[in-house]
């Protein structure tokens, strides 16, 4: 018997346990309806990585089988969340200008490639333990070849001039090729500008504004040289700093609408016709995450206007919980628990089942800070400290150890008064995943039928405050506990 994929593949019964009379929810699976392709699921190295790369060999190595690994335990745990792509920090060198760099926290420099060992240990490690993608990334141009010598800006005004775009592609090019003649990698994208609508002008770490014209020369120039030099990374542009700039004009018009600005042909600044720039649009979701229906509302505006650019997809390739969020969290303090963790996996969902996100990216991997903004924490210590993992970094692994790169996101239908977060997503070994976020207080048990056929193999991996990606063998009852994020793993026979 052959596995083959129904037009429905499942009905799941969810039913409330807590309260006396049980309300059922339905979820339709169809794998004949597709949707966008996932690329990828990431974070960056920035900035800590630079000094942690230079830890104890064991507390490094076990930081590095929590971001990258997809081994399991001998209880068939997962050893880590199988990070599918790494995102490097080519700095701007002003790690080298010490002090006299203007950037006054030294954890938020960045020093230029060939002084950069920690971060290239880390490259190694995800290689090690087969991440298949990884991009390199520039904050600023390097200070050589900044207006004003630093790699920060002076009033909201681009530091770099046009006619050092050429240079600043070598730059970049220089970068690539001795980092894989270093490590043997090569960086799948390259990403040279980062949210160009803000300032950047207040020395808290390397960052440079553009406008649309600017970023578009910067692409035009970068693309030449990877040509010349032969280098086949894809060039990924927009990088806005919230996704309303990416389809609207917002507060910025020089800036905004940067999905017809670089994908129309007939704008000015059209970069889609040249072969080595990622026929995908980055943005950041920062800002635009709550009320929930702002956050609804800018997704499905932004998943309409790509969607109308044949062959364009969204990367959503930077977040996490900055502001007060309306009131829903604030982004102050550290959060080990799922408090965070229910309001990021809230976000990916999002940004996945709405935005038709193909790819999902962190910003710190690593953080010494007391904010919502790393996945593991440490201690803010160059040699040795303490580490630690949180909720954030298994909730994200609900998603990125189980939807490989490949994966395509297929219909699930929600019917019934339920708060649950559902999608589900197919994989090129036919195998076939669904993410569920429970935030509610209820712990919900489900009840798995298949129309036709068999479901086999089913188990269920829980992120809660029990327990991170605990696997859980199914018979009859998926148990889906309170305050939540569950994966179900399972395939289908005929």
């Amino acid at each position: 018997m052959s596995r083959i994929f129904m037009p429905v593949l499942m009905v799941i019964t969810f039913m409330k346990t807590a309260v006396a009379q049980t309300t059922a929810v339905h979820v339709s699976i169809d794998p004949g309806t597709t949707y966008q392709t996932i690329d990828n699921f990431s974070a960056s190295d920035a900035w800590a990585v630079q000094f942690v790369g230079h830890w104890p060999e064991q507390k490094k190595n076990a930081m590095a089988d929590w971001l990258f690994s997809t081994d399991t335990t001998s209880s068939g745990t997962p050893r880590g969340i199988g990070l599918s792509m790494w995102r490097y920090n080519i700095g701007a060198g002003s790690a080298e200008q010490g002090d006299s760099s203007g950037i006054r926290d030294e954890w938020r420099r960045a020093g230029e490639w060939h002084n950069q060992s920690g971060q290239l240990w880390f490259l190694e490690a995800a290689r090690k333990r087969k991440v298949p993608q990884f991009l390199g990334f520039l904050n600023s141009p390097p200070v050589q070849l900044t207006a004003n010598g630093k790699a920060f800006a002076y009033k909201g005004v681009s530091n770099i001039t046009a006619d050092k775009y050429d240079a600043m592609a070598t730059y970049v090019a220089d970068a690539i090729n001795g980092i894989y003649k270093t490590t043997g990698i090569r960086f799948d994208f390259i990403s040279p500008i980062n949210e160009p609508q803000w300032d950047w002008s207040d020395g808290n770490q390397e960052g440079c504004p553009y406008d649309n014209e600017q970023i578009s020369g910067v692409a035009k120039s970068l693309s030449r040289t990877l040509t010349a030099r032969k280098i086949n990374a894809k060039i990924l542009i927009g990088e806005a700093g919230k996704l309303d700039y990416l389809f609207s004009a917002a507060d910025k018009p020089a800036k905004g609408k940067q999905v017809s600005a670089f994908f129309d042909p007939t704008s000015p600044h059209y970069v889609g016709n040249l072969s080595n720039i990622s026929r995908n649009i980055a943005g950041h979701s920062y800002f635009t995450t709550s009320p929930a229906q702002v956050a609804v509302s800018t997704r499905e505006a932004l998943a309409k206007v790509v969607g109308a650019v044949p062959g364009l997809g969204f990367w959503q390739s930077e977040y996490c919980i900055l502001g007060d969020n309306a009131g829903e969290i604030n982004g102050s303090k550290r959060d080990y628990g799922m408090d965070a963790a229910l309001y990021l996996a809230t976000v990916i969902h999002r940004d996945l089942a709405i935005a038709n996100a193909k790819a999902w990216q962190y910003w710190l991997a690593i953080s010494p800070y007391d904010y919502k903004d790393g996945l593991i924490y440490i201690d803010k210590s160059k040699t040795d400290g303490d580490y630690h993992d949180s909720k954030m970094l298994w909730a994200m692994g609900n998603f990125s150890r189980f939807i490989r790169p490949g994966a395509q996101r297929i219909k699930a239908g929600l019917e019934g008064d339920s708060t649950l977060l559902v999608s589900a997503y197919k994989n090129t070994d036919k195998s076939v995943c669904l993410v569920i976020v429970n935030p509610s207080q209820q712990e919900i048990t489900l009840d798995a039928v298949a129309k036709k056929g068999k479901i086999s193999r089913l188990r269920t991996y829980v992120t809660s405050d029990a327990g991170n990606l605990q696997p859980v063998p199914v018979q009859n009852k998926i148990i889906i506990p309170a305050r939540a994020v569950v994966t179900v793993t399972g395939s289908i026979k005929l």
